[in-house]
Formats: C-alpha cells, structure tokens, sequence
C-alpha cells in the first residue's frame, strides 16, 4: 500500500487525485493545495507548492512513496533536482523532469534548439533579445503573415501572440523585449512561421527510457465560440482527435516521440514523468508546436476517465524499474469536457460565488478546478468547473456534458456551447 502526494489545485490535480484514489494499492492520498473537490477522495494539505522544504518535512512525516508533480512552475524550480540531492528524498518517485528537462517547457528557445538538434518537425524560428532587436525586422519581413510571437519563459500559457500586420509585430516585439510585456519571461521572444493547420494534443508518460502514449486530445483555448477571443487556460476538450487513428499516432510515435526520448537521453537530461506534445497536424503531417514537461489542463480531466487500468501501477513503475512491464489500457468510449468558468475570465472576475446544483449531475463526473468550501461549494477561480462525460461517440459525450452543465448555477457562469464543433 503507498502513500502518494500531488502537488497542485486545479482541474488536473482533481482528475488525477479522482483517478489514483480507485487504486488497490493507494494508501493514503494527500492533495497540497488542493481544493473543494480533491478533498473528497484525498486529504488536502496547505502546502505551498514552491515550497520544498515544507514538502519535504511533510513527505517525511507522512511516509510518501510517490509525489506527482501537477503544474509546470515546481518543475522548472528543480524540484527533482531538490529531491535526488537529498539523501532522505532521493529515494521518493516523484514523477516529473529534472530541472534541465523541465527547461523544454521553461525556455522556448532552449526546446526549439533541442527540437532542431534531433530533427524533430517544428516550424522554422529565430531568438531574440536587446542585443539583437535590429535583426529581428529582417527575420519578420522574410516570413508570411500571421507573425507568431512566443515569450520564451513561463507566462501563465499568455505568453504567445499571433498577429496579422508587421508593423504591428514589430511594435509587439519592442513591447515584448523592451517594455517586459511578459515580465522576465519575454526578454527573450521568440518568433517562428506560422502553421496551418488543426492542433492537437500527445502525451507520453517515460522513466527516462521506455514511454507509453496517453490517449490524444484536443483542447479549446479561447474563450469566444468559434474558437474567438482571448486565450484562455482551456475551455474544454475532447478525447481522442477523430483524425489521429492509429497510423497517424504510429507516425506522431516515430518522428516525435521516439526522437524527443533518444534525444532525451543522447543529451543526458534526466526525465522521468509526462511529455505533453502540443501538436499541430500540417496536412497530414504533425510538427511540434510545443512541449509542456506536465500533463495539460483540460486535458487531464478528459484523458485520465478514458484509463481503464490501475494508474498508480504504472507510476509505481517508475520508481521501481518495471515501467515497461505495466501494462495501460484505454477504453474505446469517447470523452468530452466543457468547463464552467466565471463571467469575465480570463480578464477580471469575482470570486466568492455560491455553486448550486452539482449534486444534480448524474452524467458526468465534476472535477474542481477553482472552488472552496466556505459555508457552502463556492467559486475560488476563473476556471470553476471540468465536466466530463464518457459515450460510445462524441456527439452523446458532448451531450451529456452540455445538460449537466445546464444543472450547475452560479452568479455569472459562462461556458462555451461549441466544444467539438470543429470535429
């Protein structure tokens, strides 16, 4: 029996708290932060998630055998690296890259580089930072409109603007650069071509050797119908991508995957845990758009429902060096999940809203993203609510989750009506 720890408290700490907690084998389950939601299958620890030494104390304590890492940011701060450097840790799983790994999330410049090393398909790019501002109008007068501006850290997934008119590129750019349009982020931009085509999502989970693909999603970032308006954290999802069969995904395996791991390897970067490949599907031919080092948000919530084998097996794995013995399964049902987020997101919102109705929902399974219990289920969040729903197709998945979210009222509550419209 293992005690497990998930850091994070959304939508996709809910999902895997919901998913690990069926395990034969789970023990105990800690969530820290958590929220409303993870605090029914788990215990919810208040715990910064940057703060590793209170983690530490905390796995200690509690007899922790696995830690799974749910959002990028601890990544990127060397929490593996925290954990094998410390004799009383080293020997805790904790699913996620090491710090140098976590950098093809962490750096666009740094993955785009490693993409180019290992013949990985990506669309063409240049770097730019103060130094050499002046080269960047020739590099965007030499690429067809739109302009792709990428912040090479972390923004909060904001960090990326797509514009039509150069002038307006160039002007974005100086922003970007100059005025910290991104903070620290965006001193470093990157500007690449434009891809045309339908996007998707890949995921692999790997102890640094052998992989195993998740099943493929796509999620809808913006907030408008018709996939308008501003980016998001993601608005729902659909799993898997009618178009990726089984040859796509054979194709996506070997000039993606398989490069991406080796490459991995051949450049000693340690990475044990998820590999989010954001793809985009060029007729025919998927390139990388991005890799996140974490599981996405929504596409947790809509992947984990569609795993019908035993997760934390296949996390036990890691540790112990039977990863490639385990076995995943993956149901043939359809999934579909439309998030409830609150009036105003991603922009300015209010908090403190009373949710009425969740216990109404009998066709799907809820996962809190940003909720509280504070005299009643109240909204904590831009992203309140993930509603998923399994079919045998995508239409009656996408059904059941559009009357479920019909049943759940709070003071402002907004949700796309199109998710899969585009499929």
């Amino acid at each position: 029996m293992i005690n497990v720890l998930i850091l994070g408290s959304g939508g996709r700490e809910h999902a895997f708290a919901w998913k690990i907690s069926k395990s034969s084998s789970c023990n105990k389950l800690f969530i820290a932060p958590g929220n409303a939601g993870t605090n029914d299958v788990g215990t919810n620890v208040d715990i910064e998630i940057n703060d590793f030494n209170s983690i530490k104390k905390f796995v200690l304590i509690n007899e922790v055998e696995i830690v799974l890492v749910g959002p990028e940011e601890p990544l990127v701060n060397g929490i593996y690296d925290f954990f094998q450097n410390d004799d009383e840790l080293k020997n805790i799983a904790l699913i996620g890259p090491s710090k140098q790994g976590a950098q093809l999330e962490g750096s666009k410049k740094f993955a785009k580089e490693f993409m180019f090393r290992h013949n990985i398909p990506t669309a063409k790019y240049k770097a730019f930072t103060k130094e050499n501002l002046k080269d960047s109008s020739k590099f965007l007068e030499s690429l067809s409109p739109p302009y792709v501006l990428k912040a090479d850290g972390l923004a909060a997934g904001k960090g990326v603007l797509i514009i039509n008119d150069i002038k307006e590129a160039k002007k974005e750019l100086k922003k970007m650069i100059c005025d910290g349009k991104f903070g620290k982020a965006s001193s470093t931009v990157v500007i690449e071509e434009f891809l045309e085509g339908t996007e998707l999502s890949v995921f692999a989970l790997t102890d640094g050797i052998s992989y195993k693909i998740l099943p493929s999603a796509k999620d809808y970032k913006r907030i408008g119908e018709g996939d308008t308006g501003l980016n998001t954290g993601g608005m729902g999802a659909i799993s898997p991508v009618p178009f990726a069969d089984r040859f796509y995904i054979e194709k996506v395996e070997r000039e993606i995957i398989k490069p991406t791991i080796k490459g991995l390897i051949k450049d000693n970067i340690r990475y044990s845990g998820f590999i989010f490949f954001g793809l985009i599907n060029v007729k025919g031919q998927p390139k990388v758009i991005e890799y996140n080092v974490r599981m996405g948000d929504p596409e947790t919530e809509v992947i984990l429902p569609r795993i019908s084998s035993d997760f934390l097996n296949l996390l036990k794995g890691i540790n112990d060096g039977t990863f490639s013995e385990r076995d995943l399964e993956i149901s043939t049902e359809v999934a579909a999940t439309v998030m409830l987020v609150s009036g105003g997101y991603p922009s300015n919102y209010e908090k403190d809203k009373l949710i009425l109705g969740t216990d109404k929902v009998d066709k799907s399974i809820i996962f809190h993203a940003g909720t509280k219990f504070d005299d009643g289920l109240k909204t904590n969040g831009g992203r309140v609510l993930a509603l998923t729903s399994l079919a045998e197709n995508l239409n009656l998945a996408l059904k059941a989750s559009y009357d479920s979210a019909k049943q759940i009222s709070f003071n402002k509550k907004y949700y796309r009506t199109d998710i899969g419209f585009d499929l």
